[in-house]
C-alpha cells in the first residue's frame, strides 16, 4: 500500500465518519390543561320566620302543622286556631353561580321555650324543607328559594305564652 493509497483511505474514512448522522435526541411532549372554577359567593338570607300562629289550647293535646310549600296551617286534637293570626312557613332566599348544585342542611330544635317562663316548653316534632328537597340547582337568575314548615305538639292545657327557638338552614356548594 502506497502512501497515496493510505491518504485516500484515510480521506474516505474521514468522510464516512463526518457523513454519519449524530445519534438523534429522543423526546416526547404532552399537553395538559390548567384550569379552575370560580364561583360567585353563595348567600342565604332569611325572608320570614316559621310561625305556627296564634292558637287556643284546651284540656286535650293536639298538634299544629305549617306546610313547607304553601305556609298553610292545620291542627288536630283540642287546638282552636285563631284565624286572624295564621302564621306561616319560614322562607329563605339564596343566590350563587348559575347551574351549580347547592345542598341544604336543616338543624331543627327539639323544643320551643316560653319567653316568659323558661320551664314552659312545647315539642317540635319535625321541621321540613319544601318539595324542592335538600338540594337546589341554581337557575339562570342566580337565585333560589327555600321554604321550611314544621309540626308542633301542643300539650293538654299548654301554658299561655310566646314560644320560640332558633333553627339554622345551611347552604353549601357541591
Amino acid at each position: 500500500m502506497t502512501v497515496k493509497t493510505t491518504y485516500k483511505l484515510a480521506a474516505i474514512a474521514a468522510l464516512l465518519v463526518s457523513a454519519t448522522p449524530a445519534a438523534a435526541a429522543i423526546s416526547a411532549t404532552a399537553s395538559a390543561e390548567a384550569r379552575g372554577l370560580v364561583l360567585q359567593p353563595l348567600t342565604l338570607t332569611k325572608v320570614s320566620d316559621l310561625d305556627f300562629g296564634t292558637i287556643i289550647a284546651s284540656a286535650v293535646a293536639g298538634t299544629v302543622s305549617i306546610d313547607a310549600d304553601t305556609g298553610a296551617r292545620s291542627s288536630t286534637g283540642g287546638i282552636t286556631e285563631v284565624p286572624t293570626a295564621p302564621g306561616g312557613r319560614a322562607e329563605f332566599a339564596g343566590a350563587g353561580t348559575t347551574n351549580q348544585l347547592v345542598l341544604l342542611t336543616l338543624a331543627a330544635p327539639t323544643l320551643l321555650v316560653s319567653t316568659s317562663n323558661a320551664t314552659d316548653t312545647l315539642s317540635v316534632t319535625s321541621l321540613s324543607l319544601d318539595s324542592g328537597g335538600a338540594s337546589r340547582t341554581i337557575g339562570a337568575t342566580q337565585a333560589f328559594s327555600v321554604g321550611v314548615g314544621g309540626n308542633f305538639a301542643i300539650a293538654a292545657s299548654q301554658a299561655n305564652g310566646l314560644y320560640t327557638a332558633q333553627f339554622d338552614l345551611t347552604a353549601s356548594y357541591q
